[in-house]
């Protein structure tokens, strides 16, 4: 009878609304092609793919199998494909590899100021080894000057970093202009692009964009934790910061992770997949939240709202309401989203994102992200506003002084 109950007071338009997982930057559900696949390898094709026998062999396909994969959907050589364990050890390979790499043509660097953790306390490091960061600033969307990247280049900058798309607010760089730009003023600057949460959502093609190095994460796109890839132009000079077995040609020692590899290349596989209807989905839902949420007072979007930016990710600032009260709320009606990035902390502390885009104090510390999937239906977006334009009245009332 109980368990009866709760579904009933759960249930929002004949919806069953026990989880509204709404928080898919942090972490995608798996798809289910994909644990299958890795199951099999776990308990069936389990060989390692190093050894010269015959498991060996099935492991060793699997990984072929991937590299072939993700190859094709970039436009790119399957030997620039290095498998690693996410996205942060792909900025960490990206930016301590390519400075240390590349450190006698000059010890410059450039990122912006709403990176991931993963770039900018890897820069922090670097900066420690004696290099020289500067931190490009953005606009109240979140995006970069292409003018102020253009005066920040010297003869002497090795590297730029810039993410694709920020997993804060969703805004999206002019990725293709900077790779334009960057190559134009000194051909030999490596351009590396954090791609985790722009992978999966717009059409990425490293050649084409001048990319030299870009980051991606499995777990993003509905593939497992704990894998991930960086592509890695042939003619990009990129040291190893890991050694052992001389696996993936030295540059990432290491036994291979196959089924998590495998199965990132059966997420990358579905993905493409009627893929111009998945992302007009997405917007669509994004539309859908940011008209329904905007109509309650006291809301601030932050970032693109629109088309502009991502399609699967939004940011609310709720006025006087901290965003762990809001989280917490939310969470007891079976709504899942994050308080700022999941991925530096689940303590969460003031959004240098939110900084650098000019958020009024204020709001700094009450602000929530909620990102979509295609698993994401209408009827919970409908559900997570109703609950919102309910509770945040209630919430304000007991937090006035």
């Amino acid at each position: 009878m109980l368990a009866v109950l709760i579904v009933k007071l759960n249930t929002f338009e004949g919806v069953n609304m026990t989880e509204v997982y709404l928080d898919n930057s942090a972490t995608t559900k798996c798809l289910p092609e994909v644990a299958a696949l890795m199951t099999h390898i776990l308990c069936e094709d389990y060989g390692n793919p190093s050894s010269m026998h015959r498991k060996g062999v099935e492991g060793e396909k699997y990984v072929r199998y991937a590299r072939e994969v993700i190859a094709k959907c970039m436009k790119v050589q399957e030997k620039e494909i290095l498998f690693t364990s996410g996205g942060t050890e792909s900025d960490n390979i990206a930016l301590i590899g390519g400075a240390f790499a590349n450190s006698r043509a000059g010890r410059h660097i450039i990122t912006t100021k709403i990176e991931h953790p993963a770039i900018l306390q890897t820069c922090a490091y670097l900066e420690e080894q004696g290099f020289e960061v500067t931190y490009l600033p953005v606009d109240s969307t979140g995006v970069i000057r292409l003018k102020d990247l253009e005066r920040a280049m010297t003869p002497h900058t090795i590297l730029v970093s810039i993410m694709h798309t920020n997993n804060e607010i969703g805004a999206v760089q002019p990725i293709e202009q900077a790779g334009e730009l960057i190559k134009r003023m000194n051909p030999r600057t490596l351009f590396h692009v954090d791609a985790v949460q722009g992978f999966g959502k717009f059409r990425i093609y490293p050649k084409r964009m001048n990319i030299d190095l870009m980051s991606v994460s499995a777990h993003k796109i509905h593939g497992p934790k704990g894998v991930g890839f960086l592509y890695i132009n042939e003619k990009a000079k990129v040291r190893p910061i890991m050694f052992g077995g001389g696996q993936q040609k030295g540059m990432r020692s290491g036994t291979e992770n196959v089924p998590g590899i495998a199965g990132m290349a059966k997420a990358i596989e579905e993905l493409f997949v009627d893929f111009e209807p998945k992302i007009n989905y997405l917007y669509g839902l994004k539309e859908r939240f940011v008209k329904g949420v905007s109509s309650i007072e006291g809301i601030q979007i932050n970032g693109p709202a629109r088309r502009d930016g991502a399609p699967h990710v939004v940011s609310v600032s709720i006025e006087g309401i901290r965003s762990e009260v809001m989280l917490h709320a939310l969470e007891d009606k079976g709504i899942y989203v994050s308080a700022g990035s999941a991925c530096a902390s689940n303590k969460p502390a003031i959004s240098a994102t939110l900084k650098a885009i000019g958020v009024e104090k204020q709001y700094l510390d009450s602000t929530l992200r909620f990102s979509f999937s295609v698993f994401t239906t209408e009827e919970e977006i409908d559900f997570t506003v109703k609950c919102m334009s309910e509770l945040i009245p209630m919430l304000r009332r007991y937090t006035r002084h």
